[in-house]
């Protein structure tokens, strides 16, 4: 395909029509330096009614007109077999980042880590040896799960072997203890050298109850990071997480091409000691089996878990298994490049997309099979390439510093932009916002723009502007119950109060049928996610990535230039770090 442009890239702004965003209809105010409010009917955060910025938008703004064909052959190269799936610690890793440095360099971005584009990583490597066997043992039967099949499992801790024998086996529903939520799966329980079985996603979820927890949409207790977290917090020998295709927002395969070969974690000073022995998934067959091994009704049991007051149920079943790991200490590497802002401040507005996938996994027939990643994430990572050519094209450099960070071991529980966080090249209250990117469209344009954990702060009002402009509306994802927004890397941006972004089409086509676009996208989750067959195809309509390009464009260049500090909601699960971070500025 040619070198394909889109064809509205000079357009110019009005401050009012700024007014007339896409989501609202408020009066266009003549006080151009009035704050800009407007009401979002958000499905997901009932607390979130009005946004407002701190400073009015800008009164014009020019869109640039991105490469269809650099932003091409940036994918193909990033998901070609010769960067073996860009894993972590990997030969793959090495000619990722040689990559990424040597374009930023061409680009004239500068490094961001004294005089380098790298912010090292340290990591270890755990590779569970396939092949191990959970056996569950009642007083009337024996239950065999076979690795791969029935449970994945793995452990997290350095060391060249697990055992876990006969440990009592305990139901504690969602596992979850969250006081703001006043609930407490643990109450008055001791889970101590025990295996916790629990259930995926939150009650809110289960029930659609929108007075419990946030109703349709997941919160991070929902979290299968989380589970493992509270587990581990409270003594468990083991954590066994229920897996339900439609609760997990993924099906087992994607469970076993994700948990199969090398986890990495970060480096800690206990090696890992405190989290549990055995992390493990099952399947939801296995899991009924195991209930009605014992009497326990397992339809019954999943309901009284959604219920305020649930107390745990005794499996009178033991658990024991062995697990044999090899491990190993490895070094990975974030690639941070910086347009400085003219202004010599440290303010600074943030791109993030993970440059890393699965790597290479081996078949039966002991043939490697490279697991690409060309939507998860060559996408986002070539994207950040090409915003940083469109700031860096300017003829006015943005008065605020912009940061382009392609984070590591994103696919490995968001390892990079955690080790940013606890690490940052720039100072954290001094960051203005996160905007990332990951996974984006390759169907065609949209009508909508997605936002995920939509109605959490003032950058979508900066959304909705440029969606304005281009004619589309922005709206919430159409599956919060999956999480998404706990599931990528601006989440640890937003764990430390930094506004953050995580937005991207719609599934509204503009030239297919009602429908078509949520069906594409159900199909890649099923068919392609995390598998090998997410490859690169020359087929693909890149209209609607190019668009939504220029929408984080628009964002941050706003925010680069007209001096406003963007913030969480009032009532808004992070706003009080922000606050926090920003009380001596």
């Amino acid at each position: 395909m040619g070198n394909k442009k889109l064809g509205f890239g000079r357009v110019t702004l009005t401050a009012c029509s700024l007014l007339g965003l896409a989501i609202l209809l408020p009066a266009c105010s003549q006080d151009n330096n009035a704050p800009v409010q407007v009401q979002a009917d958000t499905q997901t955060q009932a607390g979130a009614a009005e946004i407002q910025t701190a400073a009015p938008l800008e009164s014009s703004v020019v869109l640039p007109e991105f490469s269809e064909q650099q932003l091409r052959a940036d994918i193909k190269t990033l998901a070609s077999d010769e960067f073996e799936g860009r894993q972590p610690g990997s030969a793959g890793e090495k000619k990722t980042i040689d990559f990424l440095s040597h374009s930023f360099e061409e680009i004239g971005a500068k490094p961001a880590n004294n005089g380098s584009y790298l912010q090292k990583v340290d990591l270890v490597e755990i590779t569970t040896k396939p092949g191990s066997q959970m056996n569950l043992v009642s007083s009337n039967t024996e239950q065999t799960l076979d690795y791969g099949q029935q449970m994945m499992a793995w452990s997290k801790r350095i060391t060249d072997k697990v055992s876990v024998k006969d440990s009592d086996v305990v139901f504690v529903g969602y596992g979850i203890v969250a006081p703001e939520y006043h609930w407490n799966d643990y109450d008055s329980l001791d889970v101590k050298g025990k295996t916790v079985v629990v259930l995926v996603n939150d009650p809110g979820y289960a029930t659609q109850n929108t007075e419990l927890f946030n109703g349709n949409a997941m919160t991070y207790y929902g979290r299968w990071t989380y589970k493992y977290e509270e587990a581990a917090r409270q003594g468990a020998a083991a954590a066994i997480i229920i897996h339900e295709t439609k609760a997990a927002a993924y099906p087992w395969a994607v469970v076993t091409g994700s948990w199969s070969g090398p986890q990495f974690d970060l480096v800690t000073e206990d090696k890992n000691m405190s989290r549990a022995k055995v992390e493990a998934w099952i399947t939801t067959e296995a899991a009924q089996q195991l209930f009605s091994n014992v009497g326990v009704d397992y339809d019954k049991a999943l309901l009284a878990a959604q219920k305020p007051g649930f107390k745990a149920i005794p499996l009178d079943t033991s658990m024991s298994m062995s697990l044999e790991s090899d491990s190993k200490i490895s070094t990975s590497h974030n690639v941070a490049a910086l347009i400085p802002g003219s202004d010599g401040t440290k303010e600074t507005v943030v791109y993030t997309a993970h440059w890393d996938h699965l790597g290479m996994r081996q078949k039966n027939d002991n043939e490697d099979h490279t697991f690409n990643g060309a939507v998860d994430n060559a996408t986002g990572t070539a994207a950040l390439l090409e915003l940083a050519r469109a700031f860096k094209a300017k003829e006015v450099a943005p008065k605020r510093n912009i940061l382009f960070l392609a984070v590591t071991a994103e696919e490995s529980g968001l390892l990079g932009s955690k080790h940013y966080a606890q690490n940052p090249l720039l100072p954290l209250a001094d960051t203005i916002a996160a905007i990332n990117m990951d996974a984006a469209n390759v169907f065609g344009p949209t009508h909508d723009v997605s936002v995920v954990g939509f109605g959490a702060s003032d950058l979508e009002t900066y959304l909705a502007a440029g969606a304005k402009l281009q004619g589309r509306v922005v709206q919430a994802e159409a599956s919060p119950e999956k999480g998404g927004f706990y599931r990528s890397d601006h989440f640890n941006f937003s764990k430390v109060g930094v506004p953050a972004l995580y937005a991207a089409s719609g599934t509204n086509h503009r030239d297919k049928p009602e429908g078509w676009g949520e069906e594409q996208r159900a199909e890649f989750t099923a068919d392609h996610y995390h598998k090998a067959s997410d490859e690169y195809h020359e087929s693909w309509d890149l209209g609607g990535m190019l668009e939504d390009m220029q929408l984080y464009y628009y964002v941050g260049d706003q925010l680069a230039n007209n001096g406003a500090y963007p913030n969480w909601f009032e009532g808004n699960e992070f706003r009080a770090a922000r606050d926090a971070s920003r009380k001596d500025h």
